[in-house]
């Protein structure tokens, strides 16, 4: 083979690794959108929370256990830029079945905008395709939250 065809051959081998420090009996049970908003203000920067938006996923494995917390995109003032494909790619890396939705509003307002509406419905459908349910979508600020599943706005 000469080096030109060695070139136009060349792939990078890509290699999955996952290893969860927790053992599945010892990962706490979401069982509601309170539990879910009390483990993500200890992962949340709280130093930022009134200051951007920030959005974060929670992964959940089939019987509702928390995987892990991922901070996914952080943004401005107003608005964050959440990318679907790092949301599921994190999902699918973690081997996650059930996805929980977190970002903040720095203004403390916890009433859904219509571009969140449109962002978890969008993420939703994604999920429909890879077997990943989403959830919730939750609101938080510093001192209280609002849940999309709460608020009607997760339908079956």
């Amino acid at each position: 083979m000469t080096s030109t065809s060695r070139t136009l051959f060349a792939v990078s081998e890509i290699e999955l690794i996952y290893r969860n420090k927790l053992k599945p009996e010892d990962r706490l049970k979401i069982q509601d959108a309170t539990t879910a908003y009390e483990i993500l203000m200890t992962v949340w920067d709280l130093n930022k929370i009134e200051l951007v938006e920030q959005f974060y996923v929670m992964m959940l494995d089939r019987n509702n256990a928390c995987i892990g917390v991922s901070n996914v995109a952080t943004g401005g003032v107003t608005s964050c830029i959440v990318d679907p494909r790092i949301v599921f790619g994190i999902a699918l890396k973690s081997r996650a079945t059930g996805l929980i939705l977190a970002h903040n509003h720095p203004s403390g307002n916890l009433v859904p905008s219509n571009a969140d509406k449109q962002l978890t419905h969008k993420l939703r459908e994604g999920g429909k395709l890879l077997d990943i349910s989403v959830l919730d979508h939750l609101i938080i600020s510093g001192k209280d939250y609002s849940s999309f599943a709460n608020m009607g706005y997760m339908p079956s």
